[in-house]
């Protein structure tokens, strides 16, 4: 009898212990637990929106260049074209055509541009595009014109890449910035020097540029097929 009472006592306390144990490891409910550990969520931070480019005009331009070309320093690039790459220098010393190129290639101002006026043994210029969409980034970026800087010594040899100047109200022929013109006359066009500020030079792809040059144009000087040039990418 003693032994059944000492068998039923002693389950009984088992049984009590493995209550008070799982009571212990239960999770503990946000609902029940006390103030004090409950730990408020913060609220996620916004994620702080990119600084918005001015839109520029000839009156703000030369200032926000002026700043840009202190903090981007890259000089070259490379272009991808429908007949091949061309690798250009930009020149230090025109800082403001070589700031403006550099935050035009950033902006993916040219990509999808074409090669929209070509003279065989003369120059091919490009920038433009009779796409919509081009028009549409002019308008975002702005609408400005860049003063003539051809007091560096520069001459138009071939190779070289030049700013065309915009033919409207302007005649003070200041630049138009989202062109640019690539003499491949040999072995230049020397009666252009002083009328378009010369910015940089092509250092590989000369032979793309004579291909562009050879195609056929319309009486505009337009290539009867579109030439694009699919991307501008910066090297360094």
């Amino acid at each position: 009898m003693r032994a059944i009472l000492f068998l039923s006592f002693f389950f009984l306390f088992l049984n009590c212990e493995d209550k008070q144990s799982q009571k212990k490891s239960s999770p503990v409910s946000i609902e029940k637990a006390p103030k004090e550990n409950i730990e408020t969520p913060k609220a996620k931070s916004k994620k702080a929106k990119e600084p918005e480019f001015p839109v520029l005009d000839t009156k703000n331009a030369m200032e926000f260049f002026l700043q840009y070309e202190k903090e981007h320093k890259e000089n070259k690039v490379r272009m991808t074209t429908d007949f091949g790459d061309i690798e250009i220098l930009l020149f230090n010393e025109t800082k403001f055509h070589r700031a403006n190129f550099i935050y035009l290639t950033k902006r993916k101002y040219f990509n999808n541009t074409q090669f929209y006026r070509v003279i065989d043994n003369f120059m091919v210029q490009a920038g433009n595009s009779d796409d919509r969409k081009t028009a549409r980034k002019r308008k975002k970026i702005g609408k400005y014109l860049l003063p003539k800087d051809t007091n560096r010594g520069f001459k138009h040899d071939r190779g070289v890449i030049s700013m065309p100047s915009s033919e409207i109200d302007n005649p003070h022929k200041l630049a138009s910035p989202y062109e640019f013109f690539i003499v491949q006359q040999t072995p230049g066009a020397y009666f252009l020097d002083g009328d378009y500020t010369i910015f940089g030079r092509v250092t590989k792809g000369m032979d793309v540029i004579d291909k562009i040059a050879g195609v056929k144009t319309d009486e505009a000087d337009w290539p009867l097929r579109n030439i694009y040039i699919k991307n501008v990418d910066i090297i360094e």
